[in-house]
């Protein structure tokens, strides 16, 4: 008679989700999926799936403690890492606890955190009201946005004063604590760094370039991994920094995706750091192939309370994705399925364009994943496509 299997709770159920309930099914993990029920594939792909919102933590909690469960995990979203902590940290599970929980989602206590700890961050001030902003005296630009949401949602650039009122409003309707951060704009080039830890021993992973739309809401067009314009003096400062990051959040277990910006001369700025893997496909998909370190395995052995095995399971190669906002985007799919169909990792559901505004991550039409074994067979796909590598 083989053992028996092991429960593993997974908060949330949406698409960049499933890679995780199928891998933790692959290693014989039984799965106890909670999210809102909304016909997401996890539903689906979950051995049990329970349609309890995330946030209703303490009806989690409740199912959990008849389960028994070997560990909690998420991968990619910042409310769901609120709920892995708080269930982990009530049934004794591997997590980082709720005071970095917080820290970690909270971009107010971030910017807490980063000036107390003298890290390169953005000046801020906290907003309740667009009353409370006209009393500061600002250099325009500026970044408005939530303080506690991801995914470019009400994120907001402000060029002059008559534009501030109206960009508090709409962040702090994003907000759940209806509360806005006001920022200093950061200028230079977007990039993410991917790290893994394991009781406080923190590993990098990968370097992830990041291309948007662009002001005034800078939804992601796509990721590329490794970087096209970093150099290694630039990325070894990174690797020196993100480790302190991790530890003035109090981030010693798990996945981490820290967001910088870096300008012209190589100054850096820390935008922002989530205890939980990169959105975007960024952790699930472009890590494995960029460095064939098979990052969600990873974080379910974290989870479960295992050293996590980080060795590469093939050569590295070149990782892309690109997200889809328009007919032409999906012209240049069709374009690289009749000319580079070996390069194609995988594609996501895509919805039927129906002409409303992207606004941020969550209204994009779908995506699609490339691989290629150099940066010149990946810029010679991309270079002839409506993505901009300038």
């Amino acid at each position: 008679m083989g053992r028996k299997k092991e429960n593993l709770i997974i908060i949330g159920a949406n698409e960049f989700q499933d890679p995780l309930i199928l891998a933790a099914k692959d290693m014989g993990y039984v799965t106890h999926v909670f999210a809102w029920q909304s016909g997401d594939v996890g539903e689906r792909s979950a051995d049990y799936f329970y349609p309890i919102s995330i946030v209703e933590t303490d009806r989690i909690l409740n199912i959990c403690r008849m389960l028994s469960p070997a560990g909690v995990v998420s991968i990619g979203s910042d409310l769901a890492a609120i709920t892995v902590n708080y269930i982990a940290q009530e049934l004794g599970l591997t997590g980082n606890g709720m005071e970095s929980a917080m820290a970690a989602t909270n971009k107010h206590l971030m910017r807490l955190a980063f000036e107390k700890a003298g890290l390169p961050s953005c000046k801020s001030r906290l907003v309740s009201s667009p009353e409370e902003a006209e009393a500061l005296e600002l250099d325009y630009p500026v970044i408005v946005k939530p303080t506690d949401r991801s995914g470019s949602r009400g994120v907001f650039k402000v060029t002059e004063p008559s534009q501030l009122s109206q960009a508090i409003e709409k962040a702090r309707s994003h907000s759940f604590e209806k509360k806005a951060l006001v920022e200093e704009f950061a200028p230079g080039r977007e990039y993410s760094i991917e790290y893994v830890s394991w009781q406080g021993e923190h590993h990098f992973l990968a370097c992830t370039e990041k291309f948007t739309t662009g002001a005034p809401l800078f939804v992601e067009t796509g990721h590329l991994q490794p970087p096209l314009h970093m150099d290694a003096g630039l990325l070894s400062r990174i690797r020196e920094l993100v480790p302190r990051v991790l530890d003035c959040l109090g981030i010693r277990f798990g996945a981490s995706h820290t967001e910088l910006k870096i300008d012209d001369s190589g100054s850096i700025r820390i935008i922002e750091c989530g205890g939980r893997m990169g959105g975007d496909c960024i952790g699930s998909d472009l890590v494995y192939i960029s460095r064939g370190v098979d990052f969600v395995r990873a974080c379910i052995d974290v989870a479960c309370g295992r050293e996590p095995r980080l060795s590469p399971e093939h050569p590295p190669r070149i990782a892309a994705i690109r997200f889809i906002f328009s007919q032409r985007d999906l012209d240049d799919l069709e374009v690289i399925r009749r000319e580079h169909p070996r390069n194609i990792y995988r594609t996501s559901h895509i919805l039927p364009l129906d002409g409303r505004e992207i606004s941020d991550s969550s209204t994009r039409y779908g995506f699609y994943i490339l691989a290629a074994d150099t940066m010149e067979e990946m810029l010679d796909i991309l270079g002839g496509l409506d993505f901009d590598l300038n």
